[in-house]
C-alpha cells in the first residue's frame, strides 16, 4: 500500500470552490423587481383587469340612479276612410319628441346588485393583491434559480477542473510504470461523468436565465452573489398560531374566495327579487305634433309624472330556477372558500416549518462542508502515507461537492421559504424584499490558499496550483 501511495501524484486541485472574475456591475433583486414591474405581461395584465374590476361597484350602483331618456319619431302616415258614402285617402306627417326622467324607489334587485357590485370591487382588489405579492415570489424565485444554477456550474466545473488533472496525473504515473490502470479508469470514469454534469448544469442556467428574462423583460447574466456571511435571522412571530390568525386575516387569496361568497350571496338576492314589485317614480314630457287636416293640425305639448308600479305575474318559472341555480352557486362558493383556507393553511404549515428548521439545517450543512474539506485533506496525507488510494481521494473529493451543492441549496431554500410563507399569510411586500436583497450582498472576502504537495518515490513534486476555497 506504501509503495502504490508513492506512485501517486495528488495534484493540487480547485476543489473547495472556484472564484470566477468579480464581476464590474451586478443586477441586485429591487433592480430586477423595478424593471419586472413595467415589462412582466401577467403584472400588466393584472392592473388592467384590476382598473376593469373598479368599475363593478360602480355598475352596480348606476341601477339605483335616475335613468333619463329622450326619443323622437317623425312619421308619414296613410289614412283610408269613408264620409259619406265617399272613400278618401289622405297622407299626413307625425311627430313625437319625448324626454322622461325614471328614479327607482323600490327595486330589491338593483340593491342586490348594487352590493354585489362592491364585492366585486372588493373581489378585484385582492386578486390583484395576490398578484403584486406572486410577482415578488416569482421574481425572486427566477432569481434564486438563476443563481442556484450559476453556483452549481460553478461546482460542476471546479470538479471538472479537479479531475482533469488528477486523470493526468494518473496517466503520466501509468506511462512511467508507477501507476495503476484501475487509477486511472476510476479518474477517467469520474471524469467523463462531470463532463455530463457540466452540460446538465450550462443548459439549467440558460433555462434559469430564460424564466427571468422573461419576467423582467431583460437578459441579465450578472446578479448579485450570495453573501458569503449568511445569517438566518429569528422567524417572527415564532408560532404557528400567530401565522396563521394573520393569514386568515390578510392572505389575499382567501379574501378574493371570501368577496366571491359575498357576490354568490347577492346573487341569490337579486334572483329572488324577481318575485317582487319594482315601484319607480317617472316623470315625463312629450310633444305630439300632426299635420292631420281633418284635426285642422295637432301641436300638442304634454307633461307628467307620477308613480309607475310593476308586479311580476309569472315567468314560465324563470324566477324559480335562476333563483335555485344562485342558490347552488353560494354554496360552491363557500365550499371553494374552505378548500383554499385548508390549502392555505397547509402551505403555511409547510413554509413555517421548512424556516424554522432552517437555522439548524444549515448550520449543519456548514459543518459539514468543513468536514469534507479536511476530509479531502486528510485522505492527501493518507495516501502518502500508504493508507489510502486514488479511489478514496475521488470518494472524498465527490463529497466536498456534494456538502457544497447541499449548503447552497439549504441557504436558497431557506430564503424562498420565507418568503412563501409571508406570502401564504398574506404580507408579501417591497420591504421583504429588500431584506433578502442583504443576503445578496458582494463579499469582498478573500479566498483562503493551501500549498499542497505529493511524494513520488523519495521525491517531494509541488503541485501546479494551489487548492482555494472560502469556508461558507
Amino acid at each position: 500500500m506504501a509503495i502504490r501511495a508513492r506512485r501517486l501524484i495528488i495534484p493540487a486541485l480547485g476543489l473547495l470552490a472556484l472564484f470566477p472574475p468579480k464581476q464590474a456591475m451586478a443586477v441586485g433583486l429591487v433592480q430586477v423587481y423595478e424593471t419586472a414591474l413595467a415589462n412582466d405581461s401577467a403584472y400588466r395584465a393584472a392592473i388592467h383587469e384590476n382598473r376593469a374590476g373598479q368599475e363593478l361597484a360602480a355598475i352596480g350602483r348606476s341601477a339605483l340612479l335616475p335613468s333619463l331618456s329622450a326619443s323622437f319619431s317623425i312619421n308619414q302616415n296613410q289614412q283610408d276612410f269613408t264620409r259619406q258614402a265617399i272613400n278618401l285617402q289622405r297622407s299626413y306627417e307625425s311627430q313625437t319628441a319625448t324626454i322622461q326622467l325614471r328614479q327607482p324607489l323600490i327595486n330589491l334587485g338593483a340593491f342586490a346588485g348594487y352590493r354585489q357590485g362592491i364585492s366585486k370591487t372588493n373581489q378585484s382588489n385582492a386578486e390583484f393583491s395576490n398578484q403584486a405579492q406572486e410577482l415578488i415570489l416569482r421574481l425572486v424565485g427566477a432569481y434564486i434559480n438563476v443563481k442556484y444554477a450559476e453556483d452549481q456550474l460553478v461546482l460542476v466545473t471546479a470538479q471538472r477542473t479537479a479531475l482533469e488533472e488528477q486523470r493526468r496525473a494518473n496517466e503520466r504515473l501509468l506511462e512511467k510504470g508507477e501507476g495503476t490502470k484501475t487509477d486511472a479508469l476510476e479518474t477517467q470514469a469520474r471524469y467523463d461523468l462531470s463532463e455530463a454534469q457540466l452540460l446538465e448544469a450550462q443548459d439549467n442556467l440558460a433555462n434559469a436565465r430564460y424564466v427571468l428574462a422573461s419576467i423582467i423583460g431583460e437578459d441579465v447574466t450578472e446578479l448579485d452573489p450570495l453573501s458569503d456571511d449568511f445569517r438566518v435571522k429569528p422567524l417572527q412571530p415564532g408560532r404557528f398560531d400567530d401565522w396563521k390568525e394573520i393569514a386568515l386575516e390578510h392572505n389575499p387569496e382567501i379574501a378574493t374566495r371570501r368577496h366571491a361568497v359575498d357576490v354568490a350571496r347577492e346573487e341569490v338576492s337579486k334572483q329572488q327579487a324577481g318575485h317582487f314589485p319594482r315601484v319607480d317614480a317617472v316623470a315625463a314630457i312629450a310633444r305630439n305634433k300632426s299635420d292631420n287636416p281633418l284635426l285642422v293640425g295637432i301641436d300638442a305639448l304634454t307633461q307628467s309624472i307620477g308613480v309607475q308600479v310593476s308586479l311580476p305575474l309569472y315567468s314560465g318559472g324563470n324566477v324559480s330556477a335562476m333563483t335555485s341555480q344562485a342558490k347552488s352557486g353560494y354554496k360552491k362558493a363557500k365550499a371553494d372558500l374552505e378548500t383554499k383556507t385548508n390549502q392555505i393553511t397547509v402551505e403555511l404549515r409547510k413554509q413555517f416549518n421548512l424556516a424554522l428548521t432552517s437555522t439548524s439545517r444549515i448550520a449543519a450543512l456548514v459543518k459539514s462542508v468543513d468536514s469534507a474539506s479536511f476530509l479531502v485533506e486528510a485522505t492527501m496525507k493518507s495516501i502518502k502515507g500508504g493508507v489510502r488510494t486514488n479511489l478514496d481521494f475521488l470518494n472524498a473529493q465527490q463529497r466536498l461537492f456534494e456538502a457544497k451543492r447541499d449548503l447552497a441549496e439549504a441557504r436558497y431554500g431557506y430564503l424562498l421559504a420565507y418568503l412563501r410563507l409571508r406570502k401564504a399569510a398574506g404580507i408579501v411586500g417591497i420591504s421583504d424584499l429588500h431584506d433578502i436583497a442583504i443576503h445578496f450582498t458582494s463579499s469582498d472576502t478573500s479566498p483562503v490558499s493551501i500549498d499542497v504537495a505529493s511524494t513520488t518515490g523519495n521525491k517531494m513534486e509541488t503541485a501546479n496550483s494551489a487548492i482555494t476555497y472560502t469556508s461558507r
